[in-house]
């Protein structure tokens, strides 16, 4: 697959934030800041790196991808829908009682989702089980997931870590969407899970440091991922909640909280205005 021009990242980044803002606006309801962190994963895995078929989205030999950390569901229907698995107008019904798009991403109802996620800790370890049965079907499809940092608290996600090792899932890799915040407030302080790179070393795993929000470190990561050989892979992405949107960013309180009309225009100013720096859509 032909890499695409960082900047082209940018802008679907950018363009998710939008979408991630007027989902959340129009629901009254949702997961702002954590989507926020991770809509530039995001970008770079659906619009360089996955090999998926919008208009085949069970197409069996298709790489996967689990949202471990599901009320981010904002950033992955905006994802999905500029990948063109679903109409971007149907994302204005977000969270609405007659819309198929939930609060939680459901694979029974929505185009282009692989594991139907929301208790932190069970979606990394649904990632495990695909990935082990695509070593037993001698496939060559990839697995990819997003967790939060603050569901590194999830005893969960631990064992799911031991099985990724024992069982050599080199075809897994994980990012660790790790902006430091919690709907509690700090997870140092909520119940600290550091040191974390330690951690999943000592748990067999590859680790991989980067800044989450730079696309040329998460496509450098990426391709490093496919170089290890019987180890699982973690990227550790250092991120800002509520990235994009000057008042949201690493403010905690907007972890599950719904902007008001006055800020939705205001990030939408904000967002169209990076835009347009990109050089516009």
């Amino acid at each position: 697959m032909k890499k695409k021009n960082v900047e082209e990242l940018k802008k679907y980044s950018t363009v998710i934030r939008k979408h991630i803002i007027d989902e959340t606006y129009h629901a009254a309801s949702g997961h702002p800041g954590g989507s926020l962190s991770c809509a530039d994963i995001l970008a770079t895995l659906y619009f360089d790196e996955m090999r998926v078929d919008p208009k085949n989205p069970k197409w069996e030999d298709r790489d996967r991808f689990v949202l471990s950390k599901g009320h981010c569901s904002p950033a992955l229907y905006g994802a999905l829908a500029e990948k063109g698995f679903f109409p971007v107008e149907d994302l204005l019904k977000f969270r609405h009682i007659d819309s198929y798009l939930e609060g939680h991403p459901s694979m029974r109802m929505v185009p282009g989702v692989d594991m139907s996620t929301g208790s932190l800790g069970q979606g990394i370890s649904a990632a495990v089980g695909m990935a082990l049965a695509g070593k037993l079907d001698q496939k060559d499809y990839r697995v990819y997931t997003i967790l939060g940092d603050g569901e590194m608290q999830e005893g969960q996600v631990w064992e799911a870590m031991m099985s990724a090792a024992h069982y050599k899932l080199d075809n897994l890799v994980a990012f660790l969407d790790y902006n430091g915040l919690q709907i509690d407030g700090k997870i140092s302080e909520v119940m600290s899970p550091n040191p974390l790179d330690e951690k999943f070393k000592a748990f067999g795993w590859k680790v991989i440091n980067i800044n989450g929000h730079d696309h040329t470190q998460i496509l450098e990561a990426l391709e490093e991922a496919k170089k290890s050989k019987d180890k699982p892979v973690m990227i550790i992405a250092e991120t800002v909640k509520g990235k994009g949107v000057s008042f949201m960013e690493n403010e905690a309180g907007w972890h599950g909280s719904a902007p008001n009309k006055e800020q939705r225009d205001k990030a939408i100013d904000e967002l169209d205005a990076a835009l347009a720096a990109l050089g516009g859509w």
